[in-house]
């Protein structure tokens, strides 16, 4: 038992849980492309003979499913059900959905609720447009929060210092349009704050623009919500229109919710 435990910043954290728990975030981020055992035993660094006896545990248990050879593994139908209890638990979700249902009404355009996490920004509650759809749902998705207005309003709530566990080193590309420079994003960030509100110029999805306003019900803001439009009709009236309303319905928002200092809280 000894071998399958190690010190983490005072933590005594079990091997086999983390490596559980990597498994499935690596098998959740590639959404419907599944894996075969040797690049799933490559990219974790994780010896072929282990994976495959937690492979065959976990989809055993439904975390994990197969195809009909076996060989190919993806992920379950409990991490499904997991990640639904989450959202039924969720304190501020059901305050803020009447919220997005309000602003698709009266904008018909698309808008996402999103939580910091991370490096990340998971996606709670999409609400579509009519005038588009997306082939999938964006809910549960993750994106690196430097690259959605979603995550800069949040990561320009923070100090700069507060800011370092929330920025990778190395700052990927998604898109041509990507801030890729800690520099340049530490300006924009800057910028976002004194504006009030957060601005994603094609740097996750080509032909989209973004605004996203942060949620003040906790300290600093965890939670924002934002808007995608198509740049092939985006006129600057509709700019600030969209814009304008969507800071009302934040202000709506922290006057409904009372501010909770050190972010969620649990009971």
């Amino acid at each position: 038992m000894a071998d399958n435990v190690e010190e983490t910043g005072g933590v005594r954290a079990v091997k086999s849980a983390v490596r559980t728990v990597e498994l499935l975030e690596y098998l959740a981020a590639r959404r419907n492309r599944p894996a075969r055992l040797r690049e799933l035993s490559e990219a974790l660094g994780v010896p072929r003979s282990s994976l495959h006896a937690l492979l065959r545990t976990l989809a055993k248990q439904g975390w994990v499913r197969t195809d009909s050879s076996g060989s190919m593994y993806g992920i379950g139908i409990r991490a499904l059900l997991a990640g639904t209890s989450y959202l039924d638990s969720d304190p501020y979700l059901p305050i803020v959905l009447p919220y997005l249902d309000e602003l698709r009404e009266q904008l018909d355009e698309t808008f996402h609720l999103g939580r910091l996490d991370g490096a990340d920004v998971v996606y709670l509650a999409t609400r579509e447009s009519s005038q588009y759809l997306r082939p999938y749902s964006r809910i549960g998705r993750r994106l690196p929060a430097y690259t959605t207005s979603l995550g800069k309003v949040l990561l320009a709530e923070r100090s700069p210092e507060q800011r370092r566990g929330h920025i990778p080193e190395t700052l990927e590309a998604l898109t041509p349009h990507t801030i890729t420079d800690h520099s340049a994003l530490d300006a924009e960030l800057d910028r976002t704050r004194k504006r009030g509100y957060a601005i994603d110029e094609q740097e996750n999805s080509l032909g989209l623009r973004c605004y996203a306003v942060a949620l003040h019900y906790s300290e600093p803001a965890n939670d924002a919500i934002s808007v995608s439009i198509p740049l092939a009709r985006l006129t600057p009236q509709r700019e600030l229109e969209v814009v304008e309303v969507m800071c009302q319905v934040r202000d709506k928002i922290s006057r409904v919710v009372n501010p909770m200092t050190g972010g969620h809280v649990w009971l």
